[in-house]
């Protein structure tokens, strides 16, 4: 009798869906609690080398997700459409209220490669010499050689013991903090995504457990909105194809969704011969 070695699919349709023994189960332990986690990023990670997975879009649809738990913590209730509009209506020369500057924090949070220029100019409040003594924190406190989830916790309870109020930019930093341990090169936010405002105060292995058990419900949350957004792409990606076999005026019809640029918008929608909306 010959065993065949069990092979990591590479369908997309499966990767979009973490295993039923990471989320029926009801770990009691720290360990198992930390394993599942793990198990989680690893699935994540794999769907996130997928080149036909919109990244730029799903980073943006998790940044509106956060930015609407952030609004939460400080009193207000404001719906991600709310905030979505909020921005998308602004005229020329106008500011945002204070739950639009949360939202456009977290948006230009997830828009560039992970850095210190790019950390600031998110948190325009917070000096690069700050920010970048933050994420030393990982290291001072000997967490260096942790886990990613134990380096992002580190992170967290370096910026809430320094300024409690401050606490957009701890979720970003912690958030920042996990993306680059797993070599992710842009800020994917799921430690701030279910963490909840009681549990960022909490410290050592406490912050470490809620930091475990927040980012394995997030992924599935992040898997769900993946799965939505690259059906949404391959539909319009076979619609383009389509129309460019028919013959019709899609200008650059055949770039490809997933790179997700401003351009891409208006090629995709620009069906027919009448002139391109304006997005």
């Amino acid at each position: 009798m010959i065993c065949q070695p069990t092979a990591i699919s590479d369908d997309l349709c499966t990767l979009l869906h973490l295993p039923g023994w990471v989320t029926s189960a009801r770990p009691e332990t720290p360990e198992d609690v930390a394993f599942r986690s793990g198990a989680a990023l690893n699935h994540l990670h794999l769907v996130l080398s997928d080149e036909s997975v919109p990244h730029t879009l799903l980073r943006q649809r998790l940044a509106l997700r956060v930015a609407e738990a952030c609004v939460a913590y400080t009193g207000r209730v404001e719906r991600a459409g709310e905030l979505r509009d909020e921005l998308a209506f602004l005229q020329p020369g106008d500011r945002p209220g204070p739950s639009g500057e949360i939202y456009k924090l977290w948006q230009r949070a997830v828009e560039r490669e992970i850095g210190i220029g790019a950390l600031n100019r998110a948190l325009l409040e917070i000096g690069a010499e700050q920010i970048g003594a933050w994420l030393d924190a990982q290291v001072s406190r000997g967490a260096g050689q942790a886990s990613p989830v134990g380096r992002a916790a580190a992170v967290l309870e370096a910026v809430i013991r320094d300024d409690p109020r401050a606490i957009s930019a701890a979720l970003l930093l912690a958030d920042a903090t996990l993306s680059q341990s797993l070599k992710w090169g842009h800020v994917v936010p799921l430690v701030s995504l279910k963490l909840k405002r009681t549990e960022s105060k909490l410290t050592g292995d406490d912050l470490r457990l809620a930091c475990h058990k927040a980012i394995s419900v997030s992924v599935v949350e992040a898997l769900r909105e993946a799965a939505d957004l690259t059906g949404r792409a391959a539909k319009l990606n076979a619609i383009a194809a389509q129309a460019a076999c028919q013959g019709i005026g899609w200008g650059r019809c055949s770039v490809p969704v997933a790179g997700c640029h401003r351009t891409d918008h208006v090629n995709l929608i620009a069906i027919g011969p009448w002139p391109s909306p304006v997005l």
